[in-house]
């Protein structure tokens, strides 16, 4: 642990020092005086608004189960948890101590610090103030042993305890001190500075985030209007050339004079829109891919509304994938493709392959997968939110309005990193008082998509409950049974170290599964970062392991190799072989298919609020 070092003013200097910095109590009475009556009226307009609004809170998540289940057997055995007390107890009362010794000149190393990647306490005076270094402190010792505390109940279902831990978790982060006016110093600093303007304007952004979310709390993220799909996002040129009512296809306009014989096919998820793959032209893969010299194809999923809520997960496969490869066809006449899926879309595309494996299908030639799960086995911490009461639960909302709300997911998914999707811009935008920074990335986030209601309710079942796709014969689609074992094309699996959505330790489980050669690859960071990772950043690095894919996962990583960089240019090596030789560069819409409308299209610009084109 680092020492915390505070140098203390001569007493002359210190007490100028807080007599300067003393605001005027009079102007600050005033001040807050206002802030209570505009706070006030504030809050008294919003609920007249809301009065319509009845709202009952229900445990859809089970969690009072789960957690008189951890109660039940934490008094189980009362020497293990008055040892726990103890232990916290010896632990405040050396804070205490060394906190004292600190205050009368004698600086001591801090007992605990929070992790590096913890930002909540970057600013100054969490370590040059003894009163917050000793918030800190309390509140990290609390933190550790509450944690811990769960983390130790034996007799817990593994999915019980998977359940309280997080949700403590949830908790522990809810209470942080910076997330309270009080307890923040920085917060302290701003309504000082400003007269309390920042509480006011935060509580302005509050309830523009409560109205917004219709009595829900949405928290604003960026600013959603600097940016606009088509004009700085999704700006690779392209077009639309064959639709559907599931999906729109671009085809995308050369950067090279010549292309690979073979089209490339990127299906992402439907989760979000496609132009995650195509943010910026510094950090699209779409573009990059077309450098290359591949001629790129993407699908561009409908945002659907109830009227699609019958679409099943068979239906995104037929007019899906297998529509596009209809359509690629007869776009450039050529039969064979190369195809990537990312995430949701790699699940999509494994189980086409598994499809188009029985039926004798055989124009994929090369599949790619972006953090891609197969094998559902250890979802990771998203398996927190699916069994069999919380899908019940979903399947009668999504069944009462045809679909689930983009919304909803994005809640879920930002709760697995609260503090960097929730609570930071809590303080930004409730106890700062400013506006969130225009950030790509977290527009992308929030411009969810909807789930028709039959398509989510096999996916969650068959894939996260049941865990059947693995299964040979288990899942039936377009009239035949799958077995992801006869997909005999070569494959590359990319997976990332730090992913809280798709494990790497799973996808690489469900690379194993497949009949053909695979190749694994690690990369560095999360899901989206470690994927989105461009060769010109040059960052995070990746592994790769040329000998076969033993059963434990951390076998292959002790005999893997680093590499610098990222693995798109692994990835390019690996394809290109597969690709064909060279041809022509193809022009969207000269080709068989005759261009509807410039690319990003219009599907992707469809809202959450508003209706499915």
């Amino acid at each position: 642990m680092t020492q915390s070092k505070v140098t203390p003013l001569p007493r002359a200097a210190a007490a100028n020092a807080d007599q300067a910095a003393a605001p005027d109590q009079a102007a600050l009475a005033q001040s807050f005086a206002q802030i209570a009556q505009t706070s006030g009226k504030l809050v008294s307009d919003f609920m007249q608004r809301q009065a319509a609004h009845g709202w009952m809170p229900e445990d859809k998540l089970g969690l009072t189960k789960a957690f008189s289940d951890l109660a039940t057997q934490w008094w189980s055995d009362p020497a293990k948890a008055a040892e726990l007390q103890v232990k916290m107890w010896h632990d405040y009362s050396m804070l205490w101590q060394n906190t004292f010794t600190h205050l009368w000149g004698a600086p001591q190393p801090p007992m605990i610090e929070p992790a590096k990647s913890d930002k909540r306490f970057k600013h100054e005076d969490w370590q040059n103030n003894f009163l917050y270094d000793f918030i800190k402190q309390s509140y990290l010792i609390a933190a550790k042993h509450v944690q811990g505390a769960v983390a130790g109940v034996e007799g817990l279902d593994p999915k019980t305890a998977q359940k309280v831990d997080f949700y403590t978790r949830q908790y522990i982060d809810a209470l942080a001190p910076t997330n309270f006016l009080l307890t923040n110093p920085e917060a302290m600093r701003e309504t000082v500075a400003s007269g309390g303007k920042n509480l006011v304007k935060g509580l302005n952004n509050l309830l523009h985030d409560l109205e917004r979310g219709h009595g829900e709390l949405r928290v604003t993220m960026t600013d959603t209007d600097a940016f606009k799909v088509g004009e700085n996002l999704a700006m690779t040129p392209g077009k639309v050339v064959f639709q559907n009512a599931l999906m729109q296809l671009i085809q995308y306009a050369p950067l090279t004079d010549t292309q690979f014989k073979r089209p490339l096919l990127i299906v992402p998820p439907w989760i979000n829109k496609y132009y995650i793959l195509d943010m910026r032209e510094k950090n699209s893969y779409v573009r990059w891919a077309t450098q290359q010299g591949h001629t790129v194809f993407i699908v561009s999923w409908v945002n659907p509304d109830a009227s699609m809520s019958k679409m099943g997960f068979e239906d995104y496969v037929g007019l899906g994938i297998l529509g596009a490869l209809d359509a690629i066809e007869k776009a450039t006449g050529e039969r064979e493709v190369d195809a990537v899926g990312f995430c949701l879309g790699g699940t999509l595309l494994a189980s086409t392959l598994a499809v188009m494996a029985k039926k004798k299908d055989d124009r994929i030639k090369s599949a790619t997968f972006f953090a891609s799960l197969v094998d559902f086995g250890d979802p990771g911490e998203l398996g927190v939110f699916i069994d069999e009461e919380q899908v019940a639960n979903l399947e009668k909302k999504m069944n009462e309005r045809g679909f689930l709300e983009g919304s909803e997911m994005a809640a879920t998914f930002n709760m697995l990193r609260a503090n960097d999707l929730i609570w930071s811009f809590v303080v930004n935008n409730y106890l700062l008082g400013k506006d969130p920074f225009p950030f790509d990335l977290l527009y992308w986030n929030s411009d969810s998509t909807r789930m028709p209601a039959a398509m989510h309710s096999f996916y969650l079942r068959k894939m996260y409950v049941e865990n059947r796709l693995r299964e040979p014969g288990a899942v039936t689609l377009c009239g035949v049974p799958v077995d992801l074992s006869k997909v005999k094309v070569p494959m590359y699996f990319i997976s990332t170290a730090e992913d809280h959505i798709a494990p790497w330790k799973s996808t690489y489980a469900g690379a194993r599964i497949f009949g053909g050669p695979v190749r694994f690859v690690l990369g560095g960071s999360g899901h989206i970062a470690g994927i989105i990772n461009p060769p010109a950043a040059n960052k995070y690095g990746y592994w790769t392991n040329d000998g076969k894919l033993t059963a434990a996962p951390d076998d292959w990583l002790k005999n893997a190799t680093q590499h610098p960089g990222s693995w798109w240019t692994d990835w390019a090596q690996w394809v290109a072989p597969h690709a064909g030789e060279q041809v022509p560069a193809r022009v969207p819409g000269e080709g068989g298919l005759k261009a509807l409308e410039d690319a990003p299209g219009s599907y992707v610009k469809v809202k959450p609020d508003k209706p499915a084109a």
